[in-house]
């Protein structure tokens, strides 16, 4: 059966990645995935071949593009549309942008330029957040929502749910407040701590995973744990066990 919504961070794997590219990805597929989301793409010149082989596409990915040269903005957008990628999405920018309204309007800005680039290669781009960019808060509002404002109609958003929470924020009304901006959710779970060895499987943590995804129910949902002091492995295979399981996939 397929699940045009489920996905998992590769990222999760990250060492399994570097040591055996294809074995990972036919490990991943093995346990029922169709997509996976890559990370830092262009360091895997095997990829579009070990994602074909595996019988997996990758609609997302993330990869570090705010600031950088038109040119490489370019090259990285080109490289995406060979790999039959659909969306770029930058996964960080560091907390010290997100402290004023004039730097997070900036950051808005460059991303709407990219945005521009990433068109003319047939990909589009989001941003993906962590907790600073809900910690800090502008007018009484976040960062994150403040930047929303500012954004092209095309940028979207890939929300961390996890993150948001370990950030202050309520996962839910978030997802709420930022309506059809969200076009991809992280979904993780654990004990919602900054300890990202805090970090379980999917429905063994403290996070209201259906009412997450019920709250951005057309978003790509994406398995990710930053760490774990479980099998990360096992815990992707439990994630994807238990979204299937409670028909959240």
């Amino acid at each position: 059966m397929n699940h045009p919504q489920l996905s998992v961070q590769l990222y999760t794997v990250r060492e399994a990645m570097q040591e055996d590219l294809a074995g990972t990805l036919a490990r991943i597929a093995a346990i029922g995935f169709d997509q996976v989301e890559p990370y830092n793409f262009p360091a895997f010149p095997g990829l579009g071949a070990a994602l074909k082989a595996a019988s997996l596409t990758a609609p997302t990915t993330h990869a570090h593009f705010v600031g950088i040269p038109d040119d490489e903005l370019a090259a990285l957008f080109e490289s995406a549309k060979d790999l039959g990628i659909e969306r770029v999405i930058d996964p960080h920018v560091p907390a010290e942008r997100w402290q004023s309204a004039e730097s997070v309007a900036e950051i808005a800005a460059q991303l709407n330029a990219a945005a521009i680039i990433a068109a003319e290669h047939g990909v589009t781009i989001g941003y993906h957040n962590h907790a600073h960019e809900l910690e800090s808060i502008l007018d009484g509002r976040t960062a994150l929502e403040v930047f929303t404002d500012s954004l092209a109609p095309e940028v979207k958003l890939e929300v961390d749910t996890y993150w948001a929470l370990v950030g202050g924020q309520d996962p839910v009304a978030l997802l709420g407040r930022l309506g059809d901006r969200v076009v991809a959710i992280h979904v993780k779970d654990g004990a919602g701590t900054a300890e990202t060895k805090d970090q379980t499987a999917v429905g063994s943590g403290t996070l209201p995973i259906r009412d997450i995804i019920e709250a951005a129910p057309s978003a790509l949902r994406v398995i990710e744990l930053d760490d774990s002091r479980d099998d990360r492995f096992q815990a992707i295979a439990d994630s994807f066990a238990y979204l299937t399981g409670e028909n959240l996939a």
